[in-house]
């Protein structure tokens, strides 16, 4: 067992104690307080005068995928031969040997949600994984899949520019997403009624042959897989609830650069904001209005906000860009929860991370101070009660 103490000790959902000891049998965490009753043989980490949070989570990443160093032979996020792939998954690109695991790690982050880039209408699926482990699937968080989705320039740039074929308009990036979600649908109901005459009959179904693209996206049609929608500019976040509204699908909104826009329609709508990244240039027109208060805005709203780095070992500045949005007006609480538990609500596991509570996976996080701060430094990170950063050893 292994006995955090001494620590402030921030819980995310049942507020802060102060000289506080999170206690850690295996992979699990057993109880957290300030009476905990720490068993003989304990090995002991003394927190004084530190802060002990759960293992950061960064909602919208592609490290793994995109990876590190970043040359041709390590390019694996963007499959950028057709606009509509969602039969790919993320997971058959996945490096666990990246150099940016450790990198991030070592900032307090212990999970992420890794996707396909935003080159196609339709990139594959994504999936939560913990950032320790030696192969795929012990990293996999399994059923956290999710199919990635773009609009705006991206599609029409690599397609319409590129390649000279469609989406090379707005128009076009929102026909082709109905087209293929209507393909799916089509594929469905085939195979509905096929089931359904047989079943009649009492004879087994003649199925139509299967389809890895339309079977993939069929899971968002059925609620068995969210959307993850790439949008940056106002009408292409109101393009994104359109259609998926249109088509009764679960989704997020990714990146929402203009949100502040039409802030109220977002919180109305409830549905969840993974912002950022918030320190770009302005290299695209879509982005030419990022501002780091608009995570900030959304929270005031009442919008479910994720703060999110969109890259691979640039997670490690997950919380100090959160420090940047709580100097521009975010509330330091929300700004903590975006990147523990409303990360993890978002993707779904929390249940298991996204706050320090007993029965949760033992994935904390040990700062020498605030973690939002920018001298502050992670000086522990232990993933599932192993330790897998510690600032002693460097």
């Amino acid at each position: 067992m292994i006995a955090i103490t001494n620590g402030k000790v921030l819980t995310i959902t049942q507020g802060t104690i102060e000289q506080g000891t999170v206690l850690v049998d295996g992979c699990k965490i057993v109880a957290v307080g300030t009476d905990v009753e720490i068993p003989e043989g304990t090995t002991i980490i003394d927190a004084a005068g530190k802060w002990v949070t759960p293992g950061l989570i960064d909602a919208h990443s592609h490290i793994g995928l995109f990876g590190e160093p970043s040359v041709w032979a390590t390019a694996d996020g963007n499959e950028t031969t057709s606009p509509v792939t969602p039969q790919l998954r993320g997971m058959d690109s996945l490096n666990p040997d990246d150099p940016s695991f450790a990198d991030v790690l070592a900032a307090g982050v212990t999970c992420v949600y890794t996707q396909p880039g935003s080159a196609n209408i339709i990139g594959g699926t994504g999936v939560a994984i913990k950032l320790s482990g030696k192969t795929v699937d012990e990293m996999v968080i399994p059923g956290t899949e999710g199919m990635k989705m773009a609009l705006g320039e991206n599609p029409k740039r690599v397609y319409g520019v590129g390649k000279s074929k469609t989406p090379a308009t707005r128009m076009a990036n929102a026909a082709v997403l109905r087209e293929a979600l209507v393909s799916a649908q089509n594929y469905l109901d085939k195979i509905k009624k096929a089931e359904a005459k047989a079943k009649e009959k009492g004879e087994e179904p003649d199925l139509p042959a299967r389809n890895l693209k339309w079977e993939a996206l069929g899971k968002v049609l059925t609620g068995e897989m969210s959307a993850h929608i790439h949008c940056h500019r106002a009408d292409d976040i109101l393009t994104a609830i359109r259609i998926a509204e249109e088509f009764g699908i679960r989704y997020s909104l990714e990146h929402v650069t203009e949100g502040f826009k039409i802030k109220e329609i977002l919180a109305n709508k409830g549905v969840p904001c993974i912002v950022g990244p918030l320190l770009m240039s302005r290299g695209k027109m879509e982005i030419k209005e990022v501002t780091l208060a608009n995570p900030g805005i959304l929270a005031r709203e009442g919008v479910k906000v994720c703060i999110q780095m969109d890259g691979a070992s640039s997670t490690r500045w997950l919380p100090v860009v959160t420090g940047l949005a709580v100097r521009e007006g975010m509330p330091e609480d929300e700004a903590m929860r975006a990147i523990t538990i409303n990360a993890a609500e978002v993707l779904g596991i929390d249940d298991r991370v996204g706050s320090l509570e007993p029965g949760k996976d033992a994935d904390v996080a040990i700062f020498d101070g605030n973690p939002l701060h920018n001298f502050t430094k992670c000086v522990a990170t232990l993933v599932e009660g192993k330790t897998v950063h510690n600032l002693e050893d460097k």
